[in-house]
């Protein structure tokens, strides 16, 4: 049984993952600014109201963790179409020394197909609608995995496709290769599937793989 704290664990990736470590028998301590109106009720959870970007609400939400899961999102409104974000990366500047200073090796990671090297394997009707769409909110994705990468953590990141609501099926695929990688369709509730099988699986550390169905 580990320790798992999970950033932006009120909604969205991040609720479900809450829900399903919680199922695996792990203790897990949500992190959100509304962490505390989460309704769950299990003696494995803690909620933690706090901040991505407070240093010391971090380093409270890291002490005595075994595995960090990053599942912070945004809301990709019309202004956030505009305006981008820098939320991912400043939260990742933060997050990473604080492990460090905590001790804790394990990091998984959400950001998404889109990001960092996985843009530029789009079709040439996808990519452009994409980057118009979702290009700056995704441009501090990509800082953000580069910063990961460049750290010395034993981190996975995981990329899913556009997101649905649907349920938890298990039936969707890992992948790994460059070469495999394309867009589709996945629910919150399998990614968070996937983002929950890594805490006890090291198979995957240093790799970026996509999800989708």
């Amino acid at each position: 049984m580990a320790k798992v704290v999970i950033f932006g664990g009120s909604r969205g990736v991040g609720l479900e993952t809450v829900k399903l470590t919680l199922d695996a028998g792990h203790e897990v301590r949500a992190v959100a600014r509304t962490a505390s109106k989460v309704e769950l009720s299990h003696s494995g959870l803690e909620r933690l109201d706090g901040s991505a970007l407070n240093p010391a609400d971090v380093a409270k939400a890291l002490n005595g963790a075994d595995v960090v899961i990053q599942a912070l999102g945004v809301s990709a409104g019309p202004g956030m179409v505009r305006r981008g974000t820098d939320l991912f990366s400043r939260s990742t500047t933060l997050l990473l020394p604080a492990m460090a200073a905590a001790g804790v090796r394990r990091l998984i990671c959400l950001t998404g197909y889109g990001a960092g090297d996985s843009r530029s394997t789009m079709g040439c009707l996808t990519g452009p609608a994409f980057t118009l769409l979702l290009g700056r909110v995704y441009d501090d994705k990509t800082v953000q995995e580069g910063m990961i990468r460049q750290s010395d953590l034993d981190w996975t990141i995981a990329r899913p496709g556009i997101l649905t609501n649907g349920s938890r099926t298990g039936r969707y695929e890992v992948l790994v290769e460059r070469r495999q990688w394309r867009h589709g369709l996945i629910s919150r509730a399998d990614v968070a599937d996937f983002l929950v099988r890594q805490i006890d699986d090291d198979t995957l550390i240093g790799k970026t793989p996509v999800l989708v169905y």
